[in-house]
């Protein structure tokens, strides 16, 4: 671990700070390209960040950018920024795997709302992103392109599914990224690699172009050094869009604006059972800590309570695999993707297909999923499952009747190692205990550093707010971030 300090290497610079520089004409995007490029060709056959590095689409991206750049028109804070995506975007004539052999040899034929929105920011895209397969993991280990390393300690995971997201933040392999986030995808792998993670209010990003695991949870979010880098990202990609029925047609403010440091009179909400049994002692250490410090700046802490946080990973392990088995049902060795033909009849394909493209773990949750929506069993678990759902997005709304935010732990451990929980699933389920809850309300929640674990490893401390009111958690993180050292603490390079 080291202090970053600032310096002469681009990767060291901030969105904020590059773009400034960038609309200045200090510096070229071609420049700031092939910095994390030649980082990425040097450093990532360690980590694995990347399934598919985009580079010579990259440099003609940031020559476009530069052009834009000198005439000075239709400028945006993202202008010449090189950013990298999960490959689980649809990004038109570029490989989408979604980190399964399913579609290892996928080319999209179009862009997703939110690619499309960055490519007309003028981002640039240096390439798609490991992950676990179809996002369901929170290692990372169940990509079929095998694991990403946390670039902390490659011995250790980087947390899922967007790990390549996370790592290749914290590696300096790009200026920023987009994850998705369905149980705690963004923030887990965010607070694993000490970088800041935002999963919206579901509905703020549209979801059009970006593979579904669970529809009803599924979101888009991006991943970066800073808050302020994070909301830059967001307010990129989020508002209203035809394509996606579940999108929220309201305005979107300026995240940034919001960013005042101010939050004096917060009222923030500590829920006793997010500091209970479970929790290592190290991580809770670090968010009350946290806690005490927002309250030396004005916040009031009051303890609240979420009494059903315990029933959150059964519920979502009933509703989640059941809507990846109906999503995961096109993949059939027809349309697209792999196809394995065995010469035997039509039900033959299918199984082989699905049986060589699909790696275990998604096997096993459509196997779940299949079952638990099948004659007979469905009003028994799909049915309750839905109905404790709504037990918990209710003990939200009473806590929020009473708090402008809630605070606490996103992951009950710091970092574990890799294939230490591989093999024992509801271990490595317990790892998103804390981030499920949000994602079955819909709220938004993130993810930021506040400390290091004895091992040498980032904690993160998780922020959540009510219904669209990303600026709300966002300040309050920004005000934190600004007061402390925590997003100063990189990996060393």
């Amino acid at each position: 671990m080291s202090n970053k300090n600032p310096s002469s290497d681009l990767r060291d610079r901030t969105i904020a700070e590059l773009a400034s520089l960038l609309h200045a004409r200090e510096i070229s995007a071609r420049e700031v390209t092939e910095t994390y490029l030649a980082e990425i060709s040097t450093r990532d056959e360690t980590l694995g960040c990347y399934l598919t590095q985009t580079r010579e689409r990259a440099l003609a991206q940031a020559d476009a950018a530069d052009a834009r750049l000198s005439a000075g028109t239709d400028l945006t804070p993202l202008t010449g920024i090189p950013i990298a995506l999960k490959d689980i975007y649809l990004t038109e004539g570029v490989r989408t795997t979604c980190a399964s052999r399913i579609l290892e040899d996928y080319i999209a034929t179009y862009d997703g709302t939110a690619v499309a929105k960055l490519r007309a920011a003028g981002t640039v895209l240096l390439g798609k992103l490991n992950m676990d397969e179809f996002a369901m993991g929170s290692s990372n280990e169940h990509s079929a392109f095998g694991p990403v390393r946390n670039p902390w300690n490659t011995d250790y995971v980087p947390g899922g599914s967007s790990g390549g997201s996370a790592a290749a933040v914290a590696a300096g392999l790009a200026a920023g990224t987009f994850g998705t986030d369905t149980g705690g995808s963004i923030r887990q792998p965010a607070a694993h690699c000490g970088v800041v993670g935002i999963k919206p209010t579901y509905g703020r990003v549209s979801r059009f172009g970006v593979i579904a695991f669970a529809s009803s949870l599924d979101q888009v979010g991006p991943l970066a050094r800073t808050v302020r880098d994070a909301a830059l990202l967001l307010e990129a990609v989020a508002g209203h869009d035809p394509h996606d029925a579940t999108s929220i047609p309201a305005p979107v403010p300026c995240y940034a604006d919001a960013l005042t440091g101010d939050v004096n009179g917060r009222i923030i909400g500590l829920p006793r059972e997010y500091f209970g049994e479970g929790i290592d002692a190290e991580v809770v250490v670090a968010v009350k800590k946290a806690a005490a410090h927002l309250e030396g700046m004005g916040a009031k802490i009051e303890e609240i309570s979420l009494p059903h946080t315990r029933y959150a990973v059964p519920c979502y392990y009933i509703i989640a695999p059941a809507e990846a088995s109906s999503n995961l049902a096109r993949y059939d060795g027809i349309r697209y993707g792999l196809r394995v033909n065995t010469g035997g009849d039509l039900d033959e394909l299918y199984e082989a297909t699905r049986t060589q493209g699909f790696g275990p773990e998604v096997r096993l949750r459509i196997i779940v999923g299949t079952f638990v929506l099948s004659s007979g069993y469905y009003d028994a678990y799909y049915r309750k499952a839905q109905q404790v759902r709504t037990l918990i997005k209710e003990d939200f709304t009473k806590a929020f009747e009473r708090c402008d935010a809630i605070l606490g732990p996103v992951t009950p451990t710091p970092p574990f190692k890799l294939n230490e929980k591989i093999d024992d699933p509801i271990a490595m389920y317990m790892s998103d205990v804390l981030t499920i809850p949000t994602s079955l309300a819909g709220l938004p929640g993130m993810s930021l550093p506040c400390g290091i674990s004895k091992a040498g490893l980032p904690i993160g401390l998780q922020l959540i707010g009510k219904p669209l009111e990303e600026a709300t958690i966002l300040n309050i993180a920004h005000a934190y971030e600004q007061s402390t050292e925590w997003h100063r603490k990189v990996p060393v390079r």
